[in-house]
């Protein structure tokens, strides 16, 4: 995984590298101070600051502030900005092996979401180094659960709702559910549940009391759907740039950044469940009935992802699927 690139980079360098120099890179993220992936990337920021002695500073934009997350790895291929991190999945429309971790009941646990993650990162790296970036680390989300006003029992009382869909798998989901698909990035889910934009959702729970869901919203249902990750990525040519003792230090503190941040959504899916509970939520395992209904949505969803997935990713799933047997 990481270590494996820190070991080849540090084995490739040239003697010829620049002499080093101090630089500040603005660094754009999606989501909220309060989401712990915001605070993970903070801390990565502050040990690369420390690791190079200030030579090497990042600038975190959090919330969209600096690019709306759909513009973010755009930013960082052209060189608008030189990092930046953006949720995985949203890719998925570019080649299907971005999307499997959100794919419905294929990787469901923290476990599964790791193995899944091994597979991956061999494709990922080399269809992103096609355009001129590279992965530095990623971390998961809790499991992906239901939010919404009054107990769901089954797949049928989704009909007709209004939903939060945040990429292009979600969009499927909700569809086949019987549901209206609303796409709404997360700082935005509290207005658009308070105007009617939307009126159910699926995601983690951290972003659901991140979002004080208990305002607008009654029940959450952990249903373990998914466990989809994120992304931070560099562009190429601003790492080379990089002297290869900030090269050395920055690939150490992404290695260290995704050992932390998997441990800190370990803590969150627990953690941010009870807080949801301790303010009001109604928190109720998912009948037999409804786990049925939503596995059924899954099945039909891989067996059409499996249709038209590149051979890479289809390779990726294989190689899970085999990992875990």
């Amino acid at each position: 995984m990481i270590s494996t690139r820190i070991a080849f980079f540090a084995a490739g360098v040239s003697a010829a590298t620049a002499p080093a120099f101090a630089e500040t890179w603005d660094f754009p993220t999606p989501y909220g101070d309060g989401i712990f992936h915001t605070e993970n990337i903070k801390q990565f920021a502050e040990d690369v600051s420390e690791a190079t002695d200030g030579e090497l500073e990042f600038t975190v934009h959090s919330a969209g502030s600096l690019f709306p997350h759909a513009e973010i790895k755009g930013a960082v291929r052209s060189m608008q900005v030189p990092i930046g991190e953006f949720f995985l999945s949203r890719l998925s429309n570019e080649d299907a092996a971005y999307g499997l971790d959100s794919q419905p009941f294929v990787a469901t646990s923290f476990e599964e979401a790791r193995r899944l993650w091994e597979a991956q990162e061999p494709v990922i790296t080399e269809l992103l180094a096609k355009e001129g970036l590279m992965p530095l680390y990623s971390v998961a989300w809790p499991a992906q659960g239901l939010y919404t006003n009054g107990e769901i029992a089954t797949v049928d009382d989704l009909n007709g709702l209004r939903f939060r869909a945040y990429n292009a798998q979600l969009e499927e989901f909700a569809q086949l559910a019987g549901a209206a698909p609303v796409q709404v990035e997360e700082p935005d889910i509290p207005q658009a549940f308070s105007t009617g934009q939307v009126e159910a959702m699926i995601t983690s729970p951290s972003t659901g009391a991140n979002a004080n869901a208990w305002d607008f919203l009654t029940h959450y249902s952990p249903i373990n759907a998914w466990v989809p990750k994120n992304l931070v990525v560099v562009n190429q040519r601003a790492f080379d740039r990089l002297s290869d003792e900030q090269q050395q230090a920055l690939l150490e503190a992404a290695e260290a950044a995704e050992t932390r941040g998997w441990e800190m959504a370990e803590a969150e899916a627990e953690e941010m469940t009870q807080v949801l509970a301790d303010n009001g939520i109604t928190v109720y395992e998912p009948s037999e009935d409804l786990l049925n209904g939503l596995q059924e949505i899954g099945d039909e969803m891989l067996e059409s992802w499996n249709q038209t997935a590149s051979d890479e990713a289809k390779e990726i799933l294989n190689t899970y699927q085999n990992s875990g047997s």
